[in-house]
C-alpha cells in the first residue's frame, strides 16, 4: 500500500511560508473502527519538497505524530512565487504519493503592514485636524462666542 497523497494547505507570512498538512486516512480497521496512519505506524516521516525558480529544494525530513500539524518554512525572498510538495514515508513503508503542488507568493513585510499603516495615518491626520481646529477656534478666528469690544469695530 502507498501512503499518501497528505492534504496540503498553503499561507503566506512575511518572509516565510506557512504549510499545513493533514494525513490521508487509511483504510484499516480494527473493531469497525478506522485506523488513522499514526494508529497504525505510531509516527510518519514527512519531506517537503519546495520549487522556486532556481529548481526544487528537498527540505529535511522531519517526523510527527499529529494526524493535522503545520510547519514553517522561513528565509524566503518576499515577492517570489513558491510550490510546495508533501511526502509520507513510515519506517514499514517507504512507497509515498506526494501531494499535488501548492504555490503561493511570500508576503513582503511592506504588503503586510500597508493596512495598519494607512489606519494609524488616517488617525494621525484626523489628530493633526481636530488640533488645528481646535486652535483656531480658540485664536478667535472661527465661531466667535464674544462680539468685538466697541472700540475695535
Amino acid at each position: 500500500a502507498y501512503l499518501g497523497p497528505p492534504e496540503v494547505n498553503i499561507s503566506s507570512c512575511v518572509n516565510c511560508i506557512n504549510v499545513t498538512i493533514k494525513l490521508p486516512t487509511s483504510h484499516f480497521r480494527e473493531n469497525g473502527k478506522l485506523l488513522s496512519l499514526i494508529d497504525i505506524y505510531k509516527e510518519i516521516d514527512y519531506g517537503i519538497t519546495l520549487k522556486t525558480l532556481d529548481g526544487e529544494h528537498k527540505r529535511s525530513r522531519k517526523k510527527t505524530t499529529e494526524e493535522i500539524f503545520s510547519t514553517v518554512i522561513e528565509e524566503l525572498y518576499p515577492n517570489r512565487n513558491y510550490c510546495v510538495s508533501v511526502m509520507l514515508t513510515a519506517s514499514l513503508n517507504q512507497r509515498s504519493i506526494p501531494s499535488a503542488w501548492k504555490c503561493i507568493t511570500a508576503d513582503s513585510v511592506a504588503q503586510q503592514d500597508y493596512h495598519a499603516v494607512a489606519i494609524i495615518g488616517a488617525i494621525c491626520f484626523s489628530l493633526l485636524l481636530a488640533s488645528a481646529v481646535k486652535c483656531i477656534h480658540a485664536g478667535g478666528y472661527i465661531l466667535q462666542d464674544k462680539s468685538l469690544p466697541c472700540n475695535l469695530v
